[in-house]
């Protein structure tokens, strides 16, 4: 018997990304024009780093923009995965910065060059506000949407590479430890790559049709499996459409009964409520096995 499925719309709103992009693309102008005045290696290289940042949010914004695309006959999901495939690069981006941050606090250990500590306590704490203004903006329903999570996590470790410019800042001008700079790059650079490493590991895991987190496969299947009726759940599948979207298909093995339509509107509906799949689809037979089982085999937990 044909399946039922439950589809909900759900918004993309970019504001928040566009806003987020243009504030730190201005601040990051300001910073870049502050270093090359008082050729500060420290401002130059904070803005080479906020640049990439950029680059990432601005991923995220066309992400974010590409999702709310009408589906077409040949994206039949419209452009949703755009939202799970911008946090992998974004993941990536944050540990190729976090590498090269190590490398130049590496070689700043060595001879730790001067450097004017009140420019980059002044230009480093206008990056605090900025960077946690923005991620403010990102804070609300990125529990569901990794695209907005990936874009949060970015801004906050920003907000904290500020935070370490204006505490080593401080320490340089009161005390004259020039080596404050490199070491605080290091614990910064090392904070950033534990949580870039956990972003890509979660993004990629997505980007590979992975039972999105927060969602048990077998518990699915047992609750599934205790409907009225079903004897037998296979080809269970479950997997991240986009941001707060997740899709399932299953076959359930349901013989001798009728009333197919309502039971699959309650049980979708349950779905959604129980799990949050709220794109399910489910194929309803009435004899006791289907012959393509034997070609396919069911996941492995």
């Amino acid at each position: 018997m044909g399946g039922g499925h439950a589809h909900h719309g759900h918004g993309h709103p970019t504001r928040a990304f566009a806003v987020a992009t243009l504030l730190n693309l201005a601040y990051t102008g300001i910073e870049a024009w502050y270093g090359f005045a008082t050729n500060s290696l420290a401002l130059l290289s904070d803005a080479l780093h906020n640049l990439g940042d950029v680059a990432g949010l601005a991923l995220a914004w066309l992400a974010a923009t590409l999702a709310r695309r009408a589906p077409t006959t040949r994206h039949t999901y419209g452009w949703r995965r755009a939202t799970l495939l911008s946090p992998l690069a974004n993941a990536l981006l944050l540990v190729g910065f976090a590498g090269a941050l190590v490398w130049e606090a590496i070689q700043r250990l060595h001879a730790p060059p001067p450097v004017p500590a009140l420019p980059i306590m002044a230009v480093a704490a206008i990056g605090i506000g900025v960077n946690l203004s923005a991620a403010w903006m990102m804070h609300a329903g990125r529990e569901r949407d990794l695209n907005r999570r990936a874009a949060f996590l970015h801004l906050m470790a920003d907000a904290a590479v500020s935070l370490a410019a204006v505490v080593a800042g401080l320490g340089m001008w009161a005390l004259g430890w020039q080596w404050l700079d490199p070491i605080t790059g290091l614990l910064v650079s090392a904070v950033v790559t534990v949580s870039a490493f956990g972003l890509l590991r979660e993004s990629f895991n997505a980007a590979m049709d992975a039972v999105p987190p927060g969602i048990d496969h077998a518990e699915v299947e047992a609750y599934l499996g205790a409907q009225d009726g079903v004897t037998a759940v296979h080809h269970l599948h479950i997997w991240p459409l986009g941001a707060g979207e997740v899709a399932m298909t299953a076959h359930l093995v349901r013989p001798g009964t009728d009333g197919h339509d309502a039971f699959l509107d309650r049980v979708s509906h349950e779905l959604d409520h129980r799990f949050g799949i709220n794109h399910p689809t489910l194929q309803v037979e009435h004899g006791d096995a289907c012959d393509h089982d034997l070609h396919d085999r069911a996941p492995h937990h």
